[in-house]
C-alpha cells in the first residue's frame, strides 16, 4: 500500500502513481505534522519559519494527495467548471495529483451561477475547475492553522470543530443572566466575499503572492462572456471562507479589546461572529450606536467593506433578533432561544413544494425523500428551546400528507386512507408510512421521522482558546467528538457499537471517523463468500478506505472490543 508515496516532495512528470495504493495514514500523518509545526512557529513568532513550513507543505506529496481526496470526496465533486472536467475515475486522480505544480500553474476563471436568496435577490457563486479546486485546498491546507492560531476567540463560522450551535451558546452565555446586556446590534457585511480589497489581501493574507494573485485575478465567465474581477475572493472556492475569515478577524479586538477592562465590564460588551454576519451586546444602544458603530466601520473601510443598511439595526432583548436560524428574546426576564419564525416557513414551504412537485411517486419513496430534510432541520434546532415547534412542524407536515393522500385517493374515504398511510393494522406505532425496495427484492416499511421524537439535548460551547491544530488540545477534541458520535448513534445502537468498538478510528487508515469523513458497512467476510450479516463480521471504513480494499481486495482486521456496556 506505500507505493507511489512520496512524503516531502512533489512527483516527477514520469512518477507513475497508483490511485488505489496510496497509504492515507502516512499522507494524514505527514499533513497533520506539518500543520503542528506551524502552529508552534507561530506560537514562537517565528513568521520566516512560518513562510518555510507553507512552502513545503504545498509542494509535497502528501498535501496534494489530501487535497485531490478532499475535492473529489465534497459535495461539489460531480460539479464541473469552465472545462467541463471532472475526477471521477482513480486514473483521473492520480492525473490531477501531478498538474499541482507551482511552477507553470495558470488560474482559469470560475464558472458563474447563481443561488437564489430568501429575499428573492440572486447570489452569484463561482465554480473553479477541478485542478484550481485542489490548489486552492491545497493551500487552506497551510491557512487553516493560522487562522485558528491568530482567529478572534469568539469567530464560529467556516472553522476547524466550530459551528453554529457553539455561536448560539455563546449569546446565551452573554445575554441568560439578569444583569446581563440588554442592547442588541445586528450588523451584517454587504457582498462581504465579493468586495474584499484585492490591495488588502495581497498585503496581509501568509501566502505566495503570485499564487493569490492568480485567484484573485482569474476572473469569470458568464453565458459564455468573460468579466475581470477587480475586488474579492472567489466565492464558491473552498479557500474563500479561510480568506474571508483572516480579513475580519480583528474585529472583536478592535471593537471590544480597546477599552479598559472595568469600562469593558461595565458596558457588557460582547461580539458574536459567524463568517460575515455578527452581534454585539452592550448595556445601551447608545454605547454600540455612538461608540461600536464608527469603529466596526472603520475596521470595515480598510478591508474595503461597509455594512448593509438594510440588515443592521439595533434593538433591545426584550424584542428579541434573529441570529443563524433561531430567535433570540426574553421574555419576563427569562431568556429563550427557539427556531426562528423564517427557518420554520422556509422548512415547510419546502416540504410542502417538494409534496406538490413528486405526486408520482409512491408514500415510501417521498419518505426517503422527506426524512433527510426533516431530520436535518431539526437535529440543527435540538439544541434550543424547540419541543413545540417541532410538534408544529410534524403536524403540517401530517396535514400536507394527508391531502396528498386525499388526492391520490379521490374515491376513497377517510378511514381507508388513514388505514392504509398513518395507521396500519395490528401495529402500535401510528404516522406517515409506506414501503421501500431493498436490494435483493424484498419489500421494507419505513416510516416518516417525527420531529418531536428527535431529543432536545443541550450543547456544550467549545472553548474559546481551543485549537484543533495544536497538540495539547487533542485530547479535549477526542472526549467531544466522542460525546457527539454517541448523540448522533442515539437511535443506532449498531453503528454505536461498531464506532464504540473501533474506538472511533477507522482500522485503514488509522484516522478517526466523524460525521464529516462519513463512513461505510464493511463486511470482513464478504457476503458472497458466505460471511455472516454480524456484529462480529462487520467494521466502519472510510468511504474512500472501503474503495481501496474492495479494489486491492484487502483484508480488514477486526479491531479488539472495548470493554463496558454501551
Amino acid at each position: 500500500m506505500t507505493a507511489g508515496i512520496i512524503p516531502a516532495g512533489a512527483p516527477g512528470h514520469t512518477t507513475v502513481i497508483d490511485w488505489t495504493q496510496i497509504n492515507w495514514q502516512k499522507v494524514k500523518r505527514n499533513v497533520r505534522r506539518l500543520q503542528v509545526r506551524i502552529v508552534k512557529a507561530i506560537e514562537a513568532g517565528r513568521w520566516g519559519k512560518v513562510k518555510a513550513l507553507q512552502r513545503l507543505l504545498t509542494r509535497s506529496f502528501s498535501g496534494k494527495a489530501l487535497a485531490v481526496r478532499r475535492v473529489t470526496e465534497n459535495k461539489g465533486k460531480r460539479t464541473a467548471g469552465v472545462d467541463g472536467e471532472i475526477w471521477n475515475t482513480s486514473e483521473k486522480k492520480a492525473q490531477g495529483l501531478k498538474t499541482l505544480r507551482q511552477h507553470g500553474y495558470r488560474a482559469q476563471p470560475l464558472r458563474r451561477t447563481y443561488l437564489r436568496k430568501s429575499n428573492g435577490k440572486k447570489r452569484p457563486l463561482g465554480i473553479a475547475t477541478m485542478t484550481d479546486r485542489a490548489m486552492h485546498t491545497l493551500y487552506k491546507l497551510t491557512l487553516d492553522p493560522i487562522a485558528e492560531t491568530t482567529g478572534d476567540p469568539n469567530s464560529y463560522g467556516f472553522r476547524e470543530k466550530r459551528s453554529t450551535a457553539d455561536a448560539i451558546a455563546q449569546c446565551f452565555g452573554c445575554l441568560s443572566q439578569k444583569s446581563s446586556a440588554t442592547a442588541i446590534w445586528e450588523a451584517d457585511i454587504r457582498g462581504c466575499f465579493d468586495n474584499i480589497s484585492f490591495n488588502w489581501l495581497m498585503d496581509n493574507i501568509p501566502i505566495e503572492k503570485g499564487i493569490l494573485r492568480q485567484w484573485l485575478k482569474a476572473g469569470y465567465i458568464d453565458r459564455n462572456v468573460y468579466y475581470d474581477t477587480e475586488d474579492g475572493t472567489p466565492q464558491g472556492s473552498p479557500i474563500s471562507p479561510v480568506l474571508a475569515n483572516l480579513a475580519l478577524d480583528g474585529l472583536e479586538a478592535a471593537v471590544i479589546d480597546q477599552q479598559p477592562r472595568s469600562y469593558k465590564r461595565q458596558q457588557q460588551l460582547h461580539l458574536v461572529r459567524f463568517a460575515d454576519d455578527f452581534v454585539v451586546f452592550g448595556r445601551s444602544k447608545e454605547v454600540l450606536g455612538t461608540e461600536v458603530e464608527p469603529k466596526v466601520t472603520t475596521f470595515l473601510a480598510e478591508r474595503g467593506l461597509e455594512l448593509s443598511a438594510e440588515k443592521t439595526r439595533l434593538t433591545d432583548i426584550d424584542t428579541g433578533f434573529d441570529f443563524l436560524g433561531q430567535n433570540v428574546r426574553k421574555y419576563n426576564g427569562k431568556l429563550l432561544i427557539k427556531p426562528s419564525k423564517k427557518s420554520i416557513k422556509a422548512l415547510l414551504k419546502k416540504v410542502r413544494m417538494l409534496i406538490k412537485s413528486q405526486r408520482h411517486l409512491s408514500a415510501g419513496q417521498l419518505i426517503t425523500k422527506l426524512n433527510p430534510i426533516i431530520r436535518g432541520w431539526a437535529n440543527f434546532h435540538r439544541h434550543v428551546v424547540s419541543k413545540k415547534t417541532f410538534s408544529y412542524i410534524d403536524y403540517q407536515i401530517g396535514q400536507a400528507l394527508w391531502r396528498w393522500a386525499k388526492r391520490r385517493h379521490r374515491n376513497k374515504g377517510a378511514g381507508w386512507i388513514l388505514t392504509r398511510y398513518f395507521r396500519p393494522k395490528n401495529k402500535q406505532h401510528s404516522g406517515f408510512y409506506g414501503q421501500v425496495k431493498r436490494k435483493d427484492g424484498t419489500k421494507q416499511t419505513i416510516r416518516l421521522v417525527s420531529a418531536a421524537r428527535i431529543p432536545i439535548t443541550r450543547h456544550v460551547k467549545i472553548k474559546t482558546t481551543a485549537n484543533p491544530f495544536d497538540p495539547k488540545w487533542e485530547r479535549y477534541f477526542e472526549k467531544r467528538l466522542e460525546t457527539k458520535m454517541m448523540a448522533d448513534f442515539k437511535g443506532n445502537r449498531l453503528m454505536l457499537h461498531l464506532w464504540q468498538s473501533q474506538q472511533g478510528i477507522c482500522p485503514v487508515c488509522k484516522d478517526v471517523i466523524t460525521e464529516e469523513s462519513g463512513w461505510e458497512n464493511h463486511h470482513i467476510i464478504y457476503r458472497v463468500n458466505g460471511g455472516a450479516n454480524t456484529l462480529d463480521n462487520r467494521v466502519l471504513l472510510h468511504p474512500t478506505c472501503h474503495k481501496q480494499v474492495h479494489s486491492l481486495n484487502l483484508s480488514v482486521l477486526k479491531p479488539r472490543p472495548i470493554t463496558g456496556r454501551l
